[in-house]
């Protein structure tokens, strides 16, 4: 059973969002680069780092098999990867910037000829916020597509600029929604009950949880009973930042159904927290 709904295509997206980042991080002055953001103690030269980190780390374990450490024992792997993230951050603030804009040059497209050269269909890590199995491999690229993404936008936000081209966005609600059937892994519901979620404007779209034998199944659309058992909708905005904890309005969702399972909904987190 596939419990993650249709493939996404985000190979189209990866390089002209790099594409755009380096614009926007090539005209930054240096104050511009010690400007706070969202992330907590980051600066936008940090979270800058942390997007190198993402690219190199994925191309040495992935292309290059190479194998590192893993958590330390007792330890859980959210504080793993928010350690080593730390670790990275710290070390490359030894770093000029533009040392690092030199570095983010070299590796940018490396991680789109990546993921272009392999079977996206076949099963490979798991997306621990979808599932602690194995997962296709075009939802592990989506997931490093929606975390570029993310960062993007944090890094936009905090020096003030122009918003990230709408159309970057197109496969983000996609994929975070992907993690909905983990999401009600524990919800007890009789077999064909549904719990729906949509997403309004640009990029949004409807999708459904159904409960089989085995588990929940994610496909989209709107539900096809008239009576979910739960159903959330919210704009995309709300949603990514809901699903990624960067304080959300609350106020622009609106659920209807099971309140319980609307709680268990609004709980979904598409992000290694």
């Amino acid at each position: 059973m596939n419990p993650w709904g249709p493939p996404i295509d985000v190979l189209p997206y990866f390089s002209k969002e790099e594409q755009s980042l380096m614009t926007l991080l090539s005209a930054l002055t240096e104050e511009d680069w010690t400007r706070p953001t969202m992330c907590a103690g980051w600066s936008v030269k940090d979270i800058a780092a942390h997007l190198l980190g993402d690219k190199v780390s994925r191309l040495s374990r992935g292309r290059d098999d190479h194998q590192s450490d893993g958590p330390r024992p007792g330890e859980a792997f959210p504080r793993f990867i928010d350690r080593l993230n730390e670790e990275w951050v710290v070390a490359c603030r030894r770093l000029s910037t533009d040392v690092l804009l030199t570095m983010m040059y070299e590796f940018m497209g490396q991680t789109t000829e990546y993921w272009a050269k392999l079977d996206l269909d076949v099963l490979g890590e798991p997306v621990s916020w979808a599932g602690d199995g194995p997962a296709p491999r075009w939802l592990d690229a989506a997931r490093d597509y929606s975390e570029f993404w993310v960062h993007h936008v944090q890094l936009r936000e905090a020096l003030e600029h122009t918003p990230l081209e709408a159309e970057y966005a197109e496969p983000i609600a996609d994929t975070f929604v992907r993690a909905l059937p983990h999401t009600l892994r524990d919800v007890d519901a009789r077999v064909g009950k549904q719990v729906g979620y949509t997403v309004t404007g640009k990029g949004g779209g409807r999708w459904h949880a159904r409960r089989e034998r085995d588990g929940w199944v994610l496909d989209r659309g709107a539900p096809p009973s008239r009576t979910p058992l739960a159903a959330v909708a919210t704009d995309l905005d709300t949603f990514w930042r809901l699903c990624t904890r960067n304080a959300p309005d609350l106020g622009r969702v609106k659920t209807s159904g099971d309140e319980n399972v609307c709680a268990v909904v609004l709980g979904m987190t598409s992000i290694i927290v």
